[in-house]
Formats: structure tokens, C-alpha cells, sequence
């Protein structure tokens, strides 16, 4: 939530569709750069949109509700692979930017990065 949350496009008011756009962007994104993009989101899985690869991104959802969790889970992806160094992991989060960075993952800001992608997309 914190990259939606990083602009004032109105995303409070429906926040499953912010969820869905999110993610389509990030296929555009994927497709367009080859990258592996993985998505961890908050709340209730969304409907049609079960865990898992949907095109060119990975799907996945908090196992819990309530703080940081999210988060949590974006660490534990973090702490279980083989090679956190070639990870990077996008968030506005102080918190979890120092979490990934001690575990070896690089960052980039939630604005930074959505930049990027509207320069790459035009």
C-alpha cells in the first residue's frame, strides 16, 4: 500500500481497484524491462486474483492482517532467497528500507520508482 499510497490519486476511495491498477502497471512494467516483479499486498486476496503469476507478476498477499504485515512478508521473501543482493525492493517505508537493506536487498523509493515507469511508458 505504501507505493498506491505514495500519490494522492484518490486511491482511499476504492481500494481494490488502486490494487488492480497497481498491478497492471507493473505487468506493463515487467513486460517492458524483462524484470521479475513481485507484488505483496495487504488485506483480503481480491477477487480473480488468487496468489500467483498473472502474466508477468507474481501475486502475492500478507498471510496476516494488521501492521506491517506486508512487510513482514516482503522480509521473509528477502530472507529466503539465495541471492538478496540482485533483489530490489520498493517502498517508501523507513522501517522495512532498513529491514531489506541489512538482509542485503537494495531499495528504491516508491516515487522514484513510479517515475521511472511513466518515463519508460512514454
Amino acid at each position: 500500500m505504501n507505493v498506491i499510497g505514495s500519490r494522492p490519486t484518490g486511491w482511499w476511495r476504492d481500494r481494490d481497484r488502486a490494487k488492480r491498477e497497481l498491478i497492471a502497471t507493473l505487468q506493463d512494467f515487467a513486460d517492458a524491462s524483462g524484470a521479475r516483479v513481485t507484488v505483496v499486498l495487504d488485506g483480503r486476496p481480491l477477487a480473480g486474483l488468487p496468489e500467483g503469476a498473472h502474466g508477468t507478476v507474481n501475486v502475492l498477499y500478507a498471510p496476516r492482517r494488521g501492521r506491517d504485515a506486508a512487510d513482514d512478508r516482503i522480509v521473509e521473501l528477502v530472507e529466503a532467497d539465495d541471492e538478496p543482493a540482485g533483489l530490489v525492493v520498493i517502498t517508501s517505508d523507513r522501517a522495512l528500507r532498513e529491514r531489506v537493506e541489512l538482509l542485503g536487498a537494495r531499495m528504491v523509493g516508491s516515487s522514484t520508482f513510479l517515475r521511472r515507469v511513466e518515463d519508460a511508458s512514454t
